[in-house]
């Protein structure tokens, strides 16, 4: 079993920035995948951003390049997601998610993923 704590969610100005953490405690692996996934309101669930975790490769859905950055720190077996240039049409609740042995599936489908965390809400306000 994989646990992810995710934290850093808040209310933020259009514009504003914010930094999610997710913390991987249990049975971690170097051949994790892990990734962000969004939902907001009456919404489908969608990919945001996505680490594989031995050799640091990050994707990112097309909302979000230039914008977004996922990072991770090895030591702390913790992934990042910093949000910059915050539109409103990002509030939603932000999950963290962990493939524990990526084997090459996309990683911007759910399905992907086994383990997810509770999720942080993210509010931006126009």
């Amino acid at each position: 079993q994989v646990q992810l704590v995710e934290s850093g969610g808040g209310l933020v100005q259009a514009g504003g920035s914010l930094r999610l953490s997710c913390a991987a405690s249990g049975r971690t692996s170097s051949s994790m995948a892990m990734g962000w996934f969004r939902q907001a309101p009456g919404k489908e669930r969608e990919f945001v951003a996505a680490i594989r975790w031995s050799v640091g490769s990050t994707y990112y859905a097309d909302s979000v390049k230039g914008r977004f950055t996922i990072s991770r720190d090895n030591a702390k077996n913790t992934v990042y997601l910093q949000m910059n240039l915050l539109k409103p049409e990002a509030t939603a609740v932000y999950y963290c998610a962990a493939d524990r042995q990526y084997s090459g599936s996309s990683l911007s489908r759910s399905a992907t993923y086994d383990y997810w965390g509770q999720g942080t809400q993210v509010n931006v306000s126009s």
